[in-house]
């Protein structure tokens, strides 16, 4: 298969295709007669198996370090598995602090609800924003996301 079948196969596009054989987790043989990169059915269950390690988290170093141990006949099920586990609780802590950040977002929406636009003077740029209280600076609170 050709780069476009391959994406037309997997339901992807032949970029996405191309970014994954530049990374690496897909090798395509070379058309001897043309040079074009030629993959086969197995290659098409990488990238599916690709696919499906995206909708989990995985970025591409990890996806790589899953398919190199797949690759050495080593079971990469103990990795996915630490992987996994260590990516939960930064999962948790990133949904937290986005939660925290729609309610402050919500609550400056109220607030401003009647306030009237202001012009900026020299002394403020945007009232709307100034009115909102300054981050507690001994880190109870991230200023930004």
């Amino acid at each position: 298969m050709k780069v476009s079948e391959l994406a037309h196969h997997a339901g992807v596009t032949a970029e996405t295709v191309r970014h994954y054989t530049r990374e690496g987790l897909l090798r395509p043989e070379r058309d001897p007669h043309n040079g074009y990169q030629l993959y086969d059915d197995t290659e098409l269950r990488r990238l599916r198996f690709i696919q499906r390690a995206r909708t989990l988290g995985f970025g591409v170093a990890e996806i790589r370090a899953i398919l190199e141990q797949a690759d050495r006949g080593d079971s990469p099920c103990p990795l996915v598995r630490d992987l996994l586990a260590h990516r939960l609780p930064e999962i948790r802590h990133r949904i937290h602090e986005l939660e925290a950040l729609a309610s402050r977002m919500e609550e400056a929406l109220a607030a401003w609800e009647e306030l009237p636009d202001g012009v900026p003077n020299g002394h403020s740029l945007c009232r709307l924003i100034e009115t909102i209280p300054e981050t507690p600076k001994d880190g109870s609170e991230e200023a930004s996301t």
